[in-house]
């Protein structure tokens, strides 16, 4: 996850700061001819001093405080540090059902190939959902409630079901001793099994001339943002009870069974908040490339930039990772590549989000450093997901992402603290450690010296941040950190050195008073950082 990589880094470089100062110690009291068991010991507090204990602590309360108050916002964390993950999120992939649109999927037509009113399409898009036995969708319920009755005179011998490759279904019912398979699916799957369209009772060949009227059918459909439904049937022998995958082929297209699903009232301000937060949105849809794009330009997205699920196929990872940054909407899309999509993000640099409802969600849900459902989702999703959204839309999301981003900050606040005074106190240590002839401060006093300064920083979770703390993604830059811890470091240093200068050129002091007061004028100066 991304917190996990934060704090790796943020590990190596105390790693590196205590073992340049340790060797450094050690290699200057060794010359000096110094006892080597008091140096090494010395050495070794040293190292503990640099060391930020509490940063485990903070952390993990800082995060059950945010998840407490993420839950007052409708937003339920499965996974801490998916809290951290939220706030440096920079782009979110979002399906199109559910999350930008209503979900409330309504039939709106059903016609003929030449898009004429047709009931008998309607009628054997009804046969098909009411005798299919996997998991209805919603276009299969929009469609049995138009004909809430179920059919008497039929009876379902055998079934194909759905899968995301071929996306369509297929059944194969029996009335008397007629049989007929019925296949309904996406109308580019079902087309590629067409050979011939049925027009006033007839059938005629699938050539170039109807393949062009269909293609328009379907564009002037699309561009309104109106989802299509082929059906297309195929007879079969009297002796066959079974279908296989290999009875899908040689179909007539019957017709079309137009749906809507009206983008959300607040859609385009959730949209507009996110991005004003720094997030860039990505649509992932299995819809038609047009439908998707009339979603987006309804809620203010950018609805140029496109690619098919056939186009990414022909990429390899790196080159859909090269592609990924410049595309705002993925269109027929199967859930591999909805995987493929979120690994390509990653591979960029970015800290993905992904948030999503149905089973074909999960690979990628999985695959995000955080993945989100809602309250309303399969329970594979919510059971792939870090983080449950009791409301199903954005807005929401953006109050988890503020409170995502001011845990980060109180995380930060303490890591930028912690080891800029710890190297500040180790760095004056080592060096007046070579200079002067006894230790500046014992082991024991290093130790307890770190622990109460520890003690000091435990009510930076509760701490409140600056609004532009907030306002765009933060992630573990450890290149300020080092920047931070260097510089402020240095300084503390330099009270440190006049603190010495007036022990020894006014007090006199011997080892045990040297100690004791530049023990407390640490302590001080420390506590005072925080305020």
């Amino acid at each position: 996850t991304a917190i996990e990589e934060g704090v790796r880094r943020l590990g190596m470089l105390i790693l590196k700061l205590t073992l340049f100062l340790t060797l450094f110690v050690l290699a200057a009291h060794i010359a000096a001819g110094r006892p080597a068991m008091e140096s090494f010991l010395f050495a070794v507090a040293l190292a503990v001093g640099l060391t930020p204990e509490l940063l485990p602590m903070v952390m993990t309360v800082t995060l059950a405080r945010g998840a407490v108050r993420m839950a007052t916002r409708q937003v339920i964390v499965k996974r801490l540090s998916a809290i951290h993950d939220l706030g440096a999120m920079d782009v979110l992939c979002v399906d199109k059902t559910g999350t930008l649109t209503e979900a409330r999927i309504t039939l709106q037509g059903h016609v003929d190939v030449e898009g004429t009113g047709s009931l008998r399409t309607l009628e054997l898009a009804r046969l098909n959902s009411a005798f299919q036995a996997g998991l209805r969708s919603p276009m299969d319920e929009a469609l049995l409630a138009a004909a809430p009755h179920e059919p008497t005179d039929w009876r379902c011998l055998s079934e194909i079901p759905f899968d995301f490759q071929r996306r369509s279904l297929s059944v194969l019912v029996a009335r008397g001793r007629d049989k007929l398979l019925i296949a309904k699916g996406a109308p580019e799957s079902i087309l590629s099994r067409t050979v011939a369209v049925e027009q006033d009772g007839a059938s005629r060949p699938l050539n170039e001339e109807w393949r062009n009227r269909i293609e328009a059918l379907q564009a002037n459909y699309a561009k309104d943002g109106f989802r299509l439904l082929a059906i297309a049937i195929r007879s079969v022998p009297e002796g066959q009870n079974k279908i296989e995958l290999a009875d899908e082929r040689d179909l007539t297209l019957i017709g079309f069974c137009i749906f809507a699903d009206p983008p959300k009232r607040d859609a385009a301000e959730a949209v507009a908040e996110l991005s004003s937060l720094g997030i860039r949105l990505k649509i992932i849809s299995g819809d038609h490339p047009a439908v998707v794009a009339h979603v987006a330009a309804a809620v203010g997205m950018p609805s140029s930039r496109a690619i098919t699920g056939t186009e990414i196929d022909q990429l390899a990872d790196r080159a859909l990772a090269a592609k990924v940054d410049g595309i705002d909407l993925f269109t027929r899309i199967d859930p591999d590549q909805k995987r493929r999509i979120v690994h390509a993000l990653r591979l960029r640099g970015h800290v993905v989000g992904f948030l999503g409802d149905g089973v074909n969600d999960a690979p990628a849900i999985h695959a995000a450093h955080v993945g989100l459902s809602v309250s309303g989702a399969t329970e594979v999703a919510r059971a792939a997901a870090d983080i449950i959204l009791l409301a199903q839309n954005l807005s929401v999301l953006a109050a988890g992402v503020r409170e995502g981003r001011r845990t980060l900050a109180n995380i930060l606040k303490y890591v930028r603290m912690g080891t800029s005074s710890n190297f500040g106190n180790m760095l004056s240590m080592a060096l007046a450690s070579v200079v002067l002839p006894f230790l500046p401060l014992l082991p024991l006093q290093i130790l307890l010296n770190n622990l109460l300064y520890d003690l000091s920083e435990i009510g930076i979770p509760f701490d409140e941040v600056d609004p532009e703390e907030t306002a765009e993604p933060h992630d573990w830059d450890i290149a300020g950190i080092l920047r931070f811890a260097l510089v402020m470091g240095a300084v503390s240093s330099l009270f440190d050195a006049a603190t010495f200068f007036v022990l020894l050129k006014f007090f006199n002091t011997d080892a045990a008073l040297f100690q004791t007061g530049w023990f407390l004028e640490s302590i001080a100066t420390q506590i005072l950082v925080i305020f």
